[in-house]
């Protein structure tokens, strides 16, 4: 599946709504004064990925064995939720390279952390739907599937050095 022009387009529109504020809003995130209320697309975003990820597969728990804390507001989910915020702004913005670009990734998930890359479809997942509740105006059926398509080649990208 490749992207074409309007699937770049949709895929550049939904996530600039994010890319402004990253460096602000993850300072915020990453500090102790987080709040319940916080309504700032990132800081949203990152709390409901990895709460859902880890609420909806526990399994993933396995790789982060290290943490004392799963909560939504704990700092170690808070810091590995921008940090996987921050790849896929990242990927955004090379679009066009991303075997190339998300390499080192690949690198590090296959031979360091041992994820298995079935993960990255879960993430994948999770990413669609907090989009989706965050900007139910923004997030069109064109817009559902340019998305889809671009995560799926990120999942190809971050699996080919388990190949």
């Amino acid at each position: 599946m490749s992207l074409n022009a309007k699937d770049k387009s949709n895929v550049k529109a939904i996530f600039a709504k994010a890319e402004p504020r990253a460096e602000e809003i993850g300072v915020e995130v990453l500090s102790s004064r987080y709040s319940r209320h916080c309504i700032s697309f990132i800081c949203l975003f990152i709390l409901l990925l990895l709460f859902r990820l880890f609420t909806v597969y526990p399994q993933t728990k396995s790789y982060f064995s290290h943490w004392k804390d799963f909560t939504a507001g704990s700092a170690e989910v808070r810091k590995h939720g921008l940090t996987v915020m921050q790849g896929v702004l990242r990927a955004v913005d090379m679009m066009d390279n991303l075997n190339t670009s998300l390499l080192s990734l690949s690198e590090l998930h296959a031979f360091k952390l041992r994820v298995d890359p079935a993960n990255f479809k879960i993430i994948s997942h999770n990413i669609l739907l907090v989009l989706a509740m965050l900007f139910p105006d923004d997030f069109t059926p064109d817009v559902h599937v340019s998305v889809d398509k671009f995560l799926a080649q990120v999942n190809l990208a971050l699996s080919v050095k388990y190949r």
